[in-house]
């Protein structure tokens, strides 16, 4: 663990625990974007609820209890008990910054997120007073609030443009596209992506979605053909030169 000497050092240390994670956050946000717009919310709505809110599994929790006109305490209370989670996460930061007025605490804890208070732990498991501390904190948790608020607003822009005929599934779909694209790491991963694309788009008309299972199977094959004999292949010939 290095040591952070000047609030400089503690803001950069920061930035490259944190940069990792951007995209996925800015991702996450564009799906719940579109999802509130899919609900029903208006774009002004939408606007507001993830501004002011900030919690992505609460939003989603919270939107079908809107759009089926649940009683507004029944939303609150949902989305209380999703995210109590931070109240744990409230308690752990609570003594690193007890020393802070109420104001600056109040703030830190809303742009506080899941991923920025777990590499603050890491850094900084016990209490101490080290050097740049908060400067640290800050470091993660506004590009972690910036990321999501680009995403969100851009899933929220974007879904208003979507027919609506699409409906959540376009946003499931977004999901799914999210969590894919960050396991493409190698040539093996790509060539499984092309084939079961190809593959699913060429059996789209299959009976019972029995495309879906075959395009899955052969993408599979693809990758595990092309990892067996061509990666060793190419890494015996690099060997060889």
């Amino acid at each position: 663990m290095t040591s952070i000497k000047t609030n400089q050092d503690a803001w950069k240390e920061a930035l490259q625990a944190g940069a990792p994670t951007w995209f996925g956050i800015a991702a996450w946000g564009l799906v719940v974007g579109v999802a509130m717009i899919k609900a029903g919310l208006s774009t002004p709505q939408a606007l507001g609820m993830t501004l002011l809110v900030f919690a992505g599994s609460a939003q989603l929790a919270s939107l079908p209890l809107l759009a089926a006109h649940a009683p507004l305490w029944v939303i609150f209370a949902t989305a209380l008990a999703v995210n109590l989670r931070f109240v744990i996460f409230s308690a752990i930061l609570a003594p690193h910054f007890a020393h802070l007025p109420l104001r600056t605490r109040a703030w830190l804890g809303y742009t506080s997120g899941d991923l920025s208070v777990s590499l603050f732990l890491q850094k900084y498991p016990e209490l101490s007073d080290a050097k740049g501390k908060l400067t640290y904190l800050k470091g993660l948790i506004f590009p972690n609030w910036l990321s999501w608020q680009v995403g969100s607003i851009i899933g929220i822009l974007a879904g208003s443009q979507v027919p609506e005929s699409w409906g959540l599934g376009f946003a499931g779909t977004l999901a799914i596209l999210c969590v894919m694209l960050p396991l493409i790491l190698n040539r093996a991963a790509t060539l499984g992506v092309l084939v079961s694309g190809a593959a699913a788009l060429a059996t789209f008309a299959w009976p019972y979605k029995l495309g879906l299972l075959f395009s899955v199977v052969v993408g599979m094959v693809a990758a595990m053909l092309f990892e067996e004999y061509c990666t060793p292949r190419a890494a015996g010939e690099q060997h060889d030169a």
